[in-house]
């Protein structure tokens, strides 16, 4: 069986699929037979590409991060701005994607994290490693905020990415559970007084 073959018009239907309904559902309560009607590809070519289904849900947070990844270094490189406007951009385009009526596979992390931590390695170690290369990302943007002096901070840069990105996590799914976006903003004032304190 392949896990790992190359992208192909076939497999990026099936994750992009997944990655749809898995947001909305999580990923025990949906089978690979909606997966693949949806997608409208057989379950044959399903096993060409993925051994199992955790193969395919590891394969599914992998493209997922890839994309999100690629967000971020695009927010991070607009022209014009300073670290603490791409900041508050980043947080922003956080809160756009992160409805708590309809995701359209843009709440993977949030929606599978709790949910496949504990069901699959695989997974987990998928789910740390996108994790990992978001608040790294963060870190480096608040040193950079910290150079340009847009950002004032108390903590060393890679305390305070992994605070903001476990803040902002966590407001994701207290969003979810109350049904209102006003959890975000509390956290985006919390985020303002924490990348402008002073001593």
């Amino acid at each position: 069986m392949n896990t790992t073959a190359a992208s192909s018009p076939a497999r990026d239907t099936i994750l992009a699929t997944g990655q749809r309904i898995m947001s909305a559902k999580g990923f025990s309560a949906v089978g690979l037979n909606e997966v693949l009607a949806a997608a409208g590809v057989p379950k044959g070519s399903f096993y060409h590409y993925f051994a199992s289904k955790e193969a395919f849900g590891e394969a599914m947070l992998e493209d997922y991060f890839i994309a999100y990844l690629a967000d971020m270094d695009r927010i991070f490189r607009q022209p014009g701005q300073t670290k603490a406007e791409q900041l508050e951009a980043y947080f922003r385009a956080w809160q756009d994607s992160q409805s708590f009526e309809d995701c359209q596979g843009k709440c993977l992390a949030v929606k599978l994290g709790a949910e496949v931590a504990d069901l699959s390695e695989s997974m987990r170690a998928a789910l740390h490693r996108g994790t990992t290369g978001i608040t790294d990302r963060l870190a480096r943007a608040v040193a950079a905020g910290v150079a340009d002096g847009s950002v004032t901070i108390q903590d060393p840069p890679d305390a305070v990415a992994r605070s903001l990105y476990q803040l902002w996590l966590g407001t994701s799914i207290m969003v979810k559970i109350a049904r209102t976006p006003r959890p975000f903003d509390d956290a985006a004032a919390l985020t303002t007084r924490i990348l402008h304190s002073t001593p």
